[in-house]
């Protein structure tokens, strides 16, 4: 347990190359941000008038807005059948302080979580930096790079808890029904508390995504306006706790967080209905990934995880590189497209994997795909 309480914190290495980015854009340079898990949309447009209203109207202050919650609360009824009380959301400064309160809430210094490699850099870190052990498992092509109920009732000890992404980050798998539902019956067999990152939720190109509160109803979830939404700069997302949970919850935000910005509790509830607006980002992204998904091969990047849903593309660059993050200064620097080293989401395999972002415009992705392949060409000649 002492090793645990001295673990290192990581930088997020991704955050390093759009500081390059953005100094070659300074320089003049033609910058394609693909680095990042963020829409180039903005806010629905009425969530922004909405917004400008506010801004006129109100002085604001710290405030979590009920009508936001029980908006939230019947969303989970809509997608997913799960009738909740409105109390069980607590809003949050984005999905980012919601994983802090969870992972505070459930565990103590020196606990084991664990969770798939490759996976989110900032779960290992936040893990990290709250003193708890991160027991990252090896996540292959054989398990579509996600955890499998399989591997949690091999650990052994068991671990305290589990992080859960479906669609995850970086590839994009989603977890079916079944394997959700066997991982949940593992989890209650061996006492082992389960948070679900839900962020990417409502970005699926293979059909509905199920959530983990389906399978079990005393998880804690995780979710977000920054993707569906397309409102990442809004600082803006939710934890759903059990009932029982409810004031363990709120004493904690209300010590460390306060409450999410007013201004975004007011555009965010609005922006809930604007479902045509945010369903033809979806069609975008969708364009975006057919295009990703045929050219990328013939570049010679052919192990490609399945992007069942989110908006990224994990791809093995180990016939070129065992160093994803210099592979990707270089690609910046010479043809002006940012993306994410590898060895961010897996500190053991990543320097041979790079992930793309196709969270932006169809005409910027294909500008992207036009630059990158002669350089990719001019390195699959190299001796």
């Amino acid at each position: 347990m002492g090793g645990a309480l001295h673990m290192t914190v990581e930088p997020f290495r991704a955050i390093s190359v759009s500081r390059l980015a953005h100094q070659l854009k300074s320089e003049g340079r033609s910058i394609i941000h693909m680095e990042f898990g963020q829409p180039s949309t903005g806010a629905p447009a009425a969530a922004i008038a909405r917004a400008h209203q506010v801004l006129d109207q109100d002085a604001m202050g710290y405030w979590e807005s009920p009508d936001l919650c029980a908006r939230i609360a019947r969303l989970y009824d809509e997608r997913y059948g799960v009738a909740l009380a409105h109390e069980q959301i607590v809003l949050t400064n984005g999905a980012s302080p919601a994983l802090v309160l969870a992972l505070s809430m459930r565990f103590q210094p020196g606990d084991r979580i664990a969770l798939a490699r490759p996976g989110y850099v900032a779960y290992r870190n936040t893990l990290r930096a709250l003193h708890l052990e991160p027991v990252e498992i090896a996540c292959g092509p054989e398990t579509r790079f996600q955890l499998t109920a399989a591997q949690l009732e091999a650990l052994e000890p068991a671990p305290a808890g589990v992080i859960i992404a479906s669609p995850a980050n970086p590839t994009g798998t989603i977890i079916p029904n079944e394997e959700l539902a066997a991982i949940a019956a593992v989890c209650r067999a061996r006492n082992i508390a389960i948070i679900s990152d839900e962020i990417y939720h409502g970005l699926s190109y293979v059909g509905p995504t199920p959530s983990m509160l389906q399978f079990a109803p005393d998880a804690i979830i995780i979710n977000s306006f920054s993707k569906y939404w397309s409102m990442a700069g809004w600082r803006l997302g939710w934890l759903l706790v059990p009932e029982a949970e409810i004031d363990a919850a709120r004493a904690r935000i209300g010590n460390m967080f306060l409450t999410p910005p007013s201004l975004s509790q007011h555009a965010g509830l609005v922006a809930m209905d604007q479902t045509d607006e945010l369903e033809g980002h979806i069609q975008t992204y969708a364009r975006n990934r057919a295009l990703m998904l045929e050219a990328l091969p013939a570049l010679g990047l052919k192990k490609i995880a399945p992007p069942d849903g989110a908006f990224y593309i994990w791809a093995d660059i180990g016939h070129l590189t065992s160093d994803s993050m210099a592979f990707c200064q270089d690609l910046l620097r010479d043809t002006g497209v940012a993306t994410a080293p590898g060895v961010d989401f897996d500190p053991v395999e990543g320097h041979r994997y790079i992930r793309f972002s196709f969270a932006v415009s169809t005409p910027e992705v294909e500008e992207a795909l036009t630059r990158i392949t002669p350089w990719f060409a001019a390195r699959a000649v190299r001796p």
